[in-house]
């Protein structure tokens, strides 16, 4: 079973290191979306998770619970986005 799958990549105006939004599959059982990708100072990416707003505090709505499975993601993704950057279709630079 492939931990992550299905990885679409929705690409946005750069803004403060946000480059795009992404969706992926889970275990092949559950379906991730609205996961923000922003660029890191060593070319790859970072991952930040969806909240809600709700009176005065953010709530997540989903995030890995332990660093292992948080990496596995982050490290597909990162693949996913340098074959997609390689193919020059999108520009995700920040400038």
């Amino acid at each position: 079973m492939k931990i992550i799958s299905e990885i679409q990549v929705i690409p946005v105006k750069p803004n403060n290191g946000l480059i795009a939004f992404c969706s992926f599959v889970l275990f092949e059982a559950i379906y991730c979306s609205s996961v923000a990708i922003f660029t890191k100072p060593d070319r790859d990416y970072r991952l930040v998770y969806p909240t809600k707003h709700i009176g005065n505090r953010d709530m997540n709505l989903f995030h890995p619970i332990n660093k292992q499975t948080g990496s596995l993601i982050e490290e597909e993704v990162n693949n996913y986005l340098k074959n997609v950057m390689n193919n020059d279709r999108y520009n995700f630079t920040d400038n």
